[in-house]
C-alpha cells in the first residue's frame, strides 16, 4: 500500500492557520491527505477578556494563552486537521512591543534550537509538502514571530531534507486591490486608507493558486472560533459577499520541488499523485 501523503503547515500563532491555509488544510484532509498544523507560540500577546491589551492592567498572559489554545483546538476541528503540534514558545508580540524583549519570546530563541524541534516533527510525520511564510513574515507583514517561523521552517526543511515540495503563503497584490474594491462596493468605508503598493506578494511570484471555494464556510467557522481576538480580525466584519471572494482561493509561492510540477499549479501535490 502506498504511503499516505502529508501536508504540514507551520504557523506562528493560534488563528494564523485559517486565513492563508485554512482552505487547503480542509480540502486536502477531505481528499485523504494527512494534515499537520504546527503552531509555534501560545499567543500570550493577544487580547484578554474585554479586549484588554498586552501591557494593560488586568492582562494575564497565561490566561490568554489558555483561551487561545482552546480556540485553536476548536478551529482545528472545523478544518478537519488531523494533527495539531504545539512548539510551545512565548508570543513575542508585534514589532516594537515590550514583549519583544522577553527572554523566552519565540523571536529570541536561537533558530537552530526551534528548528531541531521542528525537524523531529518532520522526521515523525514525513511531510511531502510544507507551507510557511516568506522572509517578510507573509507579504510584508513583518511580525517578529512570523519572520522567526519562516526561519525555523526553512532551517528544518533544509536540515531534514524531507519535504518534496516547500511553499510560502502568498497574498497576491492584485488580489489585495480586488479585495478592497469589493469591500468598498459592499459599503465598507476605509476613509482615505489605501494598502501600500509594496504590501503583498508580487503577482509574478505566485506559482500556485488553489480553489478552496467549497470550504469557505468552514474557514469562517474556524476564524470565528478565535472569538477572543475578534476585534483584530477585520475579515470577520466584512460583508458576506466580500468574505466569499477573499476566502475562496489561497495562493502560494513554490520555493523548491524535488518532483516535476507545472510552472503554475492548482494543486500543491502536483507531481506527487
Amino acid at each position: 500500500m502506498d504511503r499516505q501523503l502529508t501536508l504540514m503547515a507551520v504557523h506562528a500563532h493560534p488563528d494564523d492557520e485559517v486565513i492563508s491555509t485554512g482552505g487547503i488544510l480542509a480540502r486536502y484532509s477531505d481528499e485523504g491527505i494527512r494534515t499537520v498544523l504546527v503552531t509555534c507560540t501560545n499567543g500570550e500577546q493577544g487580547d484578554g477578556p474585554g479586549g484588554v491589551k498586552p501591557g494593560d492592567p488586568g492582562h494575564d498572559d497565561e490566561a490568554v494563552a489558555r483561551q487561545r489554545l482552546e480556540e485553536l483546538r476548536e478551529s482545528v476541528a472545523h478544518l478537519g486537521i488531523d494533527h495539531l503540534e504545539l512548539l510551545g514558545y512565548r508570543d513575542s508580540g508585534m514589532d516594537g512591543w515590550e514583549g519583544n524583549e522577553h527572554g523566552d519570546a519565540f523571536a529570541n530563541v536561537p533558530v537552530e534550537t526551534a528548528a531541531a524541534k521542528l525537524v523531529a516533527l518532520m522526521e515523525h510525520y514525513r511531510p511531502d509538502v510544507v507551507v510557511t511564510y516568506d522572509e517578510t513574515g507573509g507579504g510584508g507583514y513583518g511580525h517578529p514571530d512570523h519572520v522567526q517561523a519562516h526561519r525555523v521552517a526553512v532551517a528544518a526543511a533544509e536540515t531534514s531534507g524531507i519535504p518534496a515540495k516547500f511553499y510560502y503563503t502568498a497574498i497576491p497584490r492584485s488580489g489585495i486591490k480586488q479585495m478592497f474594491e469589493a469591500m468598498r462596493a459592499s459599503g465598507v468605508d476605509f476613509g482615505d486608507f489605501e494598502p501600500s503598493d509594496d504590501f503583498g506578494t508580487p503577482d509574478e511570484l505566485v506559482t500556485s493558486t488553489i480553489d478552496v471555494s467549497p470550504y469557505v464556510e468552514r474557514k469562517l467557522k474556524a476564524l470565528q472560533a478565535h472569538e477572543s481576538q475578534g476585534e483584530n480580525i477585520f475579515l470577520l466584519r466584512m460583508p458576506e459577499e466580500a468574505q466569499h471572494q477573499v476566502f475562496s482561493h489561497e495562493a502560494f509561492t513554490r520555493v523548491s520541488s524535488k518532483v516535476e510540477a507545472p510552472d503554475h499549479e492548482d494543486d500543491l501535490f502536483a507531481g506527487l499523485r
